[in-house]
């Protein structure tokens, strides 16, 4: 296996430019510690296999990995899968089942999409972060804790914080050591070697032109790795021989910046400093109110 191929866990990670080895350098010390640790990053990047590039490289290797994507349940779901239910705690449930604390026990649980969590069940995640024994829903008995947590977001948490849409003392909890995955537009010496691992699943014998690589590497590629395995899935399925060219691959523009209204652009700051003073017409004949009242055109 090349040096720049690894594999985490049953998943494949191409590491071919010096930012992504800095950043996996990086991977492999905070996973000798305890600390918990945030991985950020634009979405597609790349941030689940470095979650597991942690557990991989971490004293807990051998014991569970456990992973959850936070938004794909509602709120009291998400309470549930966590933390475990006993039986008969809501409607529906019918026996007692384990959370994933539980099933993550000596091993590595990974919340994916941490930006998402209710703020309800941010307060009880917070109290288990800190080591306190948690109940399950519906449940008498404190269940003790023992699972490194790794989480994951492509929102800015500071900000989330700022608008009170996440707690500030989760956020410096989960922060202890944060990792940054860098968008593809950021390693282009990473974007042909990506292309090509998923060449060699869809189109064993395939290759890519010079020419077709070229594009691939000055693409700004917004939706990351995520949109480049796209797009080489569909130029295996354009291609009419074994080499991809520029034509076999899917226009690589980025989308045009969502059109901004008037109200969401005013700078309301110079408006007061140079306040803008409508054209009037003549008072409204119809009006009983003073004659200070007038009809105002809309500003242009």
């Amino acid at each position: 296996m090349p040096d720049k191929q690894h594999v985490y866990l049953g998943v494949a990670a191409i590491v071919a430019s010096q930012t992504m080895r800095d950043v996996m350098y990086l991977v492999e010390r905070a996973a000798r510690t305890s600390a918990t640790v945030l991985i950020t990053g634009e979405t597609g990047t790349g941030k689940e296999i470095v979650a597991r590039a942690i557990h991989h490289y971490s004293l807990r290797a051998s014991r569970p990995w456990v992973d959850f994507n936070c938004a794909a349940l509602p709120e009291h779901l998400v309470e549930s899968e966590l933390f475990g239910h006993e039986k008969g705690a809501f409607s529906g449930a019918d026996s007692a089942k384990p959370g994933l604390f539980d099933l993550a026990n000596g091993g590595t649980l990974f919340l994916d999409e941490i930006g998402e969590l209710e703020l309800r069940v941010q307060v009880k995640l917070l109290r288990v972060l800190d080591g306190v024994p948690y109940y399950r829903v519906g449940g008498q008995k404190k269940i003790p804790v023992d699972a490194r947590i790794v989480a994951a977001t492509n929102q800015n948490l500071e900000a989330a914080v700022q608008a009170r849409r996440f707690r500030a003392d989760l956020f410096h909890r989960l922060n202890q050591c944060q990792i940054r995955v860098p968008p593809l537009r950021e390693r282009r010496d990473d974007i042909v070697p990506i292309a090509e691992y998923f060449l060699r699943q869809h189109a064993e014998h395939a290759r890519f032109s010079a020419d077709a690589s070229r594009a691939l590497e000055s693409h700004s590629w917004p939706g990351n790795v995520r949109e480049l395995r796209n797009a080489v899935i569909q130029a295996v399925v354009t291609a009419r021989t074994y080499e991809i060219g520029v034509a076999d691959l899917p226009p690589l523009q980025a989308p045009a910046p969502a059109h901004q209204s008037h109200a969401a652009t005013w700078n309301w700051t110079s408006w007061r400093r140079t306040p803008y003073l409508p054209r009037c017409s003549r008072p409204a004949a119809t009006s009983r109110k003073p004659l200070t009242c007038w009809e105002f055109r809309g500003v242009p």
